[in-house]
């Protein structure tokens, strides 16, 4: 599978590349820290023969592998003329800012020794400089957050056009009686929308069934609700991307999660799956009442 897209993740100690790293892992990539780059023809080999659906894969390479200058631009040559799509992302930030950081964390400059820490970014820097120049995007970390960083590099490599929001917002339905959704980021209880289960012909279907769904929702509590609830959606969603959130967990509970909150979380999910955001749905209690 020589189409396998290889990203390495280098750069100065203390310049973000554990979260670039987590950034990728969040959309999707095959993600390894620390990999010693000897071991690199032989892992891409393993990637390649399993019968995976797995294309990307992203890891970071830095100066803590002792071997890693000596050998690397061999071996990603000898990559490249095998048919392997390597690209190098480059993460540096200035003296300051990673004195700053090494001092925040209490770690030891890989190159440091027993001399000063600005010593060992110096030294780094200088044996970087020709792996730098081979990079195809470089990112000064210098004066941005952690989210930030992870929204520079997530769109990097993915176009909202072409894949959507990078958000995953995954709906949920519940029923109190069961309990409450371990997981859920936001809960709503919708146990006040008109109940399907008192209404002889209805209490038999479910929340997919369209006549739920016009009684739950047609009616003037429910409607109104579903276009504040879906307004105050719209505004919120936008922000937990700036954030960097890949995941959000939304839960509506109705008393046993078969009518009410079935018939709400479709309707959200499909609203934002019409607006290109990535949406899973599940109806955790639907089968029990």
């Amino acid at each position: 599978m020589k189409d396998l897209r290889v990203v390495v993740i280098t750069g100065l100690s203390g310049s973000g590349k554990s979260t670039a790293l987590r950034a990728l892992e969040d959309i999707g990539f095959f993600c390894v820290d620390n990999l010693p780059v000897v071991l690199l023809p032989r892992f891409l080999k393993i990637r390649a023969d399993e019968p995976q659906d797995i294309v990307d894969v992203a890891m970071v390479m830095d100066l803590r592998q002792q071997s890693f200058l000596e050998k690397y631009d061999r071996i990603f040559n000898r990559l490249k003329d095998q048919g392997y799509r390597i690209e190098i992302i480059f993460l540096e930030a200035g003296d300051e800012a990673l004195l700053n950081r090494f001092s925040e964390t209490r770690r030891v400059h890989p190159l440091s020794g027993r001399g000063s820490v600005l010593e060992g970014i110096s030294q780094e820097r200088k044996r970087l400089a020709p792996l730098k120049e081979m990079a195809a995007r470089v990112i000064d970390t210098t004066s941005i957050n952690v989210h930030q960083l992870k929204d520079t590099v997530q769109r990097h490599f993915l176009s909202f056009t072409a894949a959507g929001k990078l958000l995953v917002l995954h709906v949920s339905s519940f029923g109190y009686r069961f309990g409450l959704p371990a997981d859920a980021d936001m809960v709503f209880d919708v146990r006040f929308l008109p109940n399907p289960y008192y209404v002889e012909n209805l209490k038999h279907f479910d929340g997919h069934n369209k006549s739920v769904r016009d009684f739950v929702l047609e009616d003037e509590c429910g409607r109104i609700f579903m276009q504040k609830l879906l307004d105050f959606m719209s505004y919120l969603l936008p922000f937990y991307e700036k954030e960097g959130k890949a995941r959000l967990n939304v839960a509506f509970g109705c008393t046993g999660g078969k009518h009410r909150s079935v018939a709400v979380a479709n309707q959200l999910g499909a609203y934002f799956l019409d607006r290109n955001y990535q949406v899973t749905i599940n109806h955790r209690d639907i089968a029990k009442s």
